[in-house]
This record gives C-alpha cells, structure tokens and sequence, in this order.
C-alpha cells in the first residue's frame, strides 16, 4: 500500500521592528496555493517540487495542502497564521490517513500571538495528530531554531547555500530520511543548541571561504564519518527576529539518541563564538561608494551596487532613498535601479501612460525615516502588468507578480517601480520591463546577498552599501530588543 505524504508549506522571515504587518494579503500578494495549484511549482527549483518529486520516486501518495509564502515583512497576524495552520490540519484529517508530512517552512517567524511560529504550528499539529505521524521539515538557513520546535519535529534539513540555490536538494534530502523512517531503517531524533549570540556566521555567506563554509565542511566531514549522524545543519539565524530563541545555531539529526553528538555540537559552538568577528564582505558608506564611482572602475558589464540596508528580502521597506539620492546629487549617471516600491509613483505612471513626462515623488513613503521622496520629472519609459518567471539559480522557474509597474527614466536613470516589495535577485526584475542589465553602466539592486547567484557573474565589480538607513542594516544597537536573551553578542560582548 503506499503511503500518504501530505505536502505543504508556510514560510515568513519576520523583522519586528517592521511597521507593516503581515497578513492573508501578504500572502496572495507572493504566493498563496491550495491543493492541485502545487503542481504550478513542479520543475522549479524550490522545496514544494522536490517533495513532489520524491513522492514519484517513492512511490507515495501526495496529498497537496497549501503553500505560503510572504516577502518579509512584521509580524505574522493571527488570521493569517490560522488561516494556513488550520488549513494544513483540515487536509490531513480529510485525506486521513496519512503517513508523514513534508514541510517546506523558514524557520524565523513570528506571530502577533507567538515568538515561534514555525514552534506553534507543529504544536498544532502534534495536538491534532498526534506523535506517531513521521514529520519531515526544511528551514532557511537564517532560521531561529527553537527548543519546542526540535521537539516537535523528526527531521529538519537546512539550506547550505547563500544565495539560497539548494532548495531543492534540500527537499529531496529530507525526502530521503523521510524514506528511510518509513522503511523503518532509522529512528531520527532533531537536536538544536546555540550560544549567547544573536548574529555570527558570517551572515550565512557561502560565496567565499569564511566561518559558514569552514563549519558546513567540517559538518559535511562528520556526517560522512559517523554512521549515526544522519545530517547536520548549521543556521545563521536572523537577528532583527525579536525573540528568545534569535541567533545562530547547530541541528543535528541523529538515528536515536547520539552521546558523541555532544562533543561535535560543543565543536561547533566554539567554532561559531571564536569566528563572531569575521566578516568575508565589506560594506560602503555612501560616501565610500561616490568616491569608488568617481574614480572609475575598469572592467566590461556592469558595477552592481546593492542596498544592503533596504533590503525587502531582510524586511526593508524597500523604498529607502539614501542610496539612489547620494549618486544623483553626486552627479552619476548610467544607472539601472530595480525595484522602489512605490504604489502611488506605479499608478500615476499608468494614469499618464507610457511617453508621458511627469512631476514624481518617488519613495520614502513606507520608510521615510530612512530617506524622505525624491522630486524628480521623469518620462514613462515602460508599462509592465510584473508578471514574469525566475531565469536565475536562485528560485529557477518560480512566477512572480509584482502587480501594476512602470520604468521612469530620468537624467541617465531608469528606475523600475512597483507597489508591492520583492528582493531584487533576479535579472528578470529588469528584463521584464526592457531593461538588459548587462548592458547598463551601474546596476542598482536592493539585495543583501542573494542578487550575488546572478548578478555576481555578469558584474565587473560588486559594491555593497550599509547607508545605516533602512530596516536591514548591520547595526544592531539601532533596534530596541526586548526579548532576546542577555547579554547577547554584538549587543552586549565583543
């Protein structure tokens, strides 16, 4: 008989210092599918199809549930989180029986109602149906792995990668050990320990050799040598979480319990703590980036310049003006900017059409703190409806819908507006609306890290940003945590 694997996802990385809160409508405004609508995602390089594809290759039964997805943003509102967590139990008691379930979650949400999201819903689920269902779960890399979440859950499996590139990897991996269970090869049980720190790692970053590469190596190495160590993931965590769990940390996944897992857990640790002050990626001031351009930088394609602080991906706002007013009062030019989110800006350029010139506001709206409008009169160059798909490694294949946008050009700049906030990874942020990146002088993204999958290869010179003007900035003494444990490195110990 086979058996039944109910599939589903619910993911939000929340920033709770975030003004925005984060609702159903956040949800359908990124990606919110029910039942057979999964199978939109089948062939994309996400979690949601290599757990359809590891149900063909077992031989089990999908039972497709839901899948969810926001653009980070603030807390989760109680509605929504019912809403998807209800959902997920309804399928399952309705399709019952049901043998395992395959979760595609990120691992650092928080609720109106909960610190932990992702902790709360697999109580939830636990209450509803009890202990003996076999749960597998994938976790962003930047997740906040809590105590009761371990507890709930019989496998987890982390990305390695960042930009995210291994999704799908990461599902059929989970897919494995979900196989293995319910062959009644091994028993897994999920460890998670973490020190007093709410930011390490590096970040996450694994495009260059630093602290992240060097454990995922050395975790590679481990589980490759011990037979009972069936995977080991390490986690950045995310620090502008709020919450007593916030903060890099160490999973195991062990064939029943493990006592030389202490020891390799105990490694990791100090690992983490004595490489808390490297960092492989040096950010630029404002002036720091005016001074590089000015200077010329030689090379073919373009210099790719990201927002770090505003980055929507992080929970930015993703309408900070810092950076873009910083070079036009610099006097650059050549300039591609993708994507300021500005809903009104959008629908003033549709209202005019496309060739007209008009007086704009553009951005500071959400975030004005962090930059106030800038007055500019710029051209319509382009109308888009902000349909298009994903042509880079990070996501390949996935639609997105950014709703009405418009390109404005103005005084050697094009700038892709758009009322709804997306992280600009993806060339097709630009190519969608006529803009080939390739060919621009400076390409602007707001982005942290993931644009690099991309971006990176067609750039002949990458500059970071950290104007300290936006939500995602790396100085944290600007936040007002009131739940994290203290002291905390880098709050309160260097």
């Amino acid at each position: 008989m086979k058996a039944r694997i109910l599939i589903a996802g619910f993911k939000h990385e929340t920033h709770s210092f975030s003004r925005l809160p984060t609702t159903l409508d956040d949800y359908r405004a990124r990606a919110l599918l029910y039942g057979a609508e999964l199978e939109q995602l089948r062939g994309t390089a996400t979690e949601i199809a290599g757990f359809l594809d590891a149900c063909d290759e077992y031989g089990w039964e999908p039972i497709k549930a839901v899948f969810a997805d926001a653009t980070p943003s603030g807390k989760v509102s109680q509605d929504a989180f019912d809403h998807v967590a209800n959902h997920i139990v309804k399928t399952a008691r309705e399709c019952a029986p049901i043998d395992g379930m395959l979760l595609c979650l990120h691992g650092a949400m928080v609720c109106e109602h909960e610190f932990d999201g992702e902790g709360a819903l697999l109580r939830r689920i636990r209450q509803e149906l009890g202990r003996d269902l076999t749960i597998a779960a994938t976790h962003d890399l930047h997740a906040n792995v809590s105590d009761e979440f371990a507890n709930w859950v019989d496998i987890l499996v982390s990305y390695r990668t960042y930009p995210h590139i291994d999704q799908y990897e990461v599902a059929r991996e989970a897919g494995e050990l979900m196989a293995r269970t319910l062959a009644g090869e091994i028993a897994p049980r999920v460890r998670v320990a973490r020190n007093s720190m709410i930011a390490g790692l590096d970040h996450g970053r694994t495009t260059s050799t630093g602290p992240m590469t060097e454990l995922l190596d050395l975790a590679k190495a481990w589980t490759l040598k011990h037979r009972d160590l069936l995977s080991m993931s390490i986690n950045a965590g995310f620090s502008r979480a709020d919450t007593p769990d916030t903060g890099p940390s160490v999973v195991m996944v062990t064939d029943g319990d493990y006592p030389t897992g202490d020891d390799l857990i105990n490694e990791s640790l100090d690992h983490i703590w004595s490489t808390r002050h490297v960092e492989t990626v040096k950010t630029l001031t404002l002036d720091e980036v005016v001074e590089v351009l000015r200077s010329g930088v030689a090379g073919s394609g373009p210099v790719v310049i990201a927002d770090y602080a505003d980055n929507p991906g992080g929970g930015g706002y993703g309408d900070s003006t810092d950076l873009l007013r910083a070079l036009l009062e610099a006097g650059i030019t050549g300039i591609a900017f993708a994507t300021m989110v500005d809903e009104e800006t959008t629908q003033a350029a549709h209202e005019a059409g496309v060739g007209s010139t008009i007086d704009v506001q553009l951005g500071g709206k959400l975030g004005p703190e962090f930059g106030g409008p800038i007055a500019i009169q710029a051209r319509v160059r382009a109308l888009t409806d902000g349909r298009f798909q994903f042509e880079g490694p990070m996501l390949k294949g996935q639609q997105v819908d950014m709703g009405p946008t418009a390109v404005f050009e103005a005084d050697g700049l094009e700038v892709v507006v758009t009322g709804k906030r997306f992280q600009s990874y993806d060339p097709m942020f630009f190519k969608h609306a006529g803009i080939d990146p390739t060919t621009r002088d400076i390409v602007i993204v707001k982005s942290a890290q993931h644009f690099r999958a991309a971006f990176g290869p067609m750039s002949r010179r990458v500059l970071v940003v950290d104007s300290g003007g936006g939500l995602t900035t790396d100085d944290l003494s600007k936040f007002s945590y009131q739940h994290i444990p203290r002291p905390a490195f880098p709050l309160d110990t260097d």
